[in-house]
C-alpha cells in the first residue's frame, strides 16, 4: 500500500549528506538534490494537495549523530510522514575519519532502532531508504582519504549486513522500504555505476532523479 498525502501533510526528510545537499544554502531549506525533486514533481502532480516538506539531514552524520538530536530535529516538528536515509558514514567512518572505528552491524541496528520506536509509537508513517555504495572504478577522493578498490570491497562488506538490518527493520515496523542499493545495482548494469555516483555513494543529478522518482511511487 502506498502512503496518501493529504492537504497539509508534513513530511521530513532526514539522514547524512546525500539528503542534506546543501539544504542551508537554499532558500526552501531542502537543498538540490532528491528532496527537493520530489517537492517540486509533488507540486507538479498535485497543486491542489500542498504538503509541507521538511529537511533535517545533517552531512558527514551517522546513526549515532541522530540520536541526541532526533527529538529536537525531527519529533518536536510533529510529522506525518518521515523518510530516513543513513548509513555510509557507518559504513565509512573508520576510513575517512582518523578518530573513526568500525561500528558493527548490531550496534548500528539498536540505535536505529531507537530512531524508530517514538515515530512508530506517534502513528507516524515511515519510509527507509537503504544506504547504498556503487561500484565505481578507480581512485576517489572522499574527504581527506582515497578510497580505492580495496577500500570499496572493505566497505561493501561491512555495508550489507547495515543493508539487511534497515529491510528488516522496515519490516518490524511496517516501514515502506526503498530499495535503493538493489535499484542502483540494476541501474547500473546498464550505464556504469559513475553515472548514477561518481564516487559511489553521492548522487550525481541522474542519480538524485532516480531516488526521488523509486520515492514518489510509495506515496499517492
Amino acid at each position: 500500500m502506498t502512503i496518501t498525502l493529504r492537504p497539509g501533510t508534513t513530511v521530513m526528510f532526514t539522514g547524512d549528506s546525500i539528503t542534506d545537499s546543501r539544504r542551508l544554502e537554499s532558500e526552501d531549506g531542502l537543498g538540490f538534490g532528491y528532496p527537493l525533486r520530489i517537492a517540486g514533481e509533488w507540486g507538479l502532480r498535485h497543486p491542489d494537495r500542498p504538503v509541507t516538506w521538511l529537511n533535517s539531514a545533517i552531512a558527514g552524520h551517522k546513526v549515532s549523530d541522530l540520536e541526541p538530536r532526533w527529538q529536537r530535529d525531527v519529533l518536536d516538528a510533529r510529522p506525518d510522514v518521515v523518510s530516513i536515509l543513513v548509513g555510509v558514514n557507518d559504513m565509512g567512518w573508520h576510513t575517512l575519519d582518523p578518530e573513526g572505528r568500525v561500528i558493527p552491524a548490531a550496534e548500528f541496528t539498536a540505535g536505529y532502532d531507537r530512531l524508530l520506536a517514538p515515530l512508530a509509537g506517534a502513528g507516524t508513517e515511515l519510509i527507509l531508504i537503504e544506504p547504498f555504495l556503487l561500484p565505481v572504478h578507480g581512485v576517489v577522493e572522499a574527504g581527506a582519504a582515497l578510497v580505492g578498490e580495496a577500500e570499496r570491497k572493505e566497505w561493501r562488506t561491512d555495508l550489507n549486513p547495515k543493508i539487511q538490518a534497515v529491510r528488516e527493520l522496515a519490516d518490524t515496523y511496517g516501514a515502506h522500504l526503498l530499495p535503493a542499493d538493489r535499484m542502483f545495482t540494476e541501474l547500473a548494469t546498464t550505464t556504469g555505476p559513475e553515472h548514477w555516483a561518481e564516487d559511489g555513494v553521492h548522487p550525481t543529478p541522474a542519480g538524485h532523479a532516480a531516488l526521488a522518482a523509486a520515492w514518489l511511487r510509495l506515496v499517492a
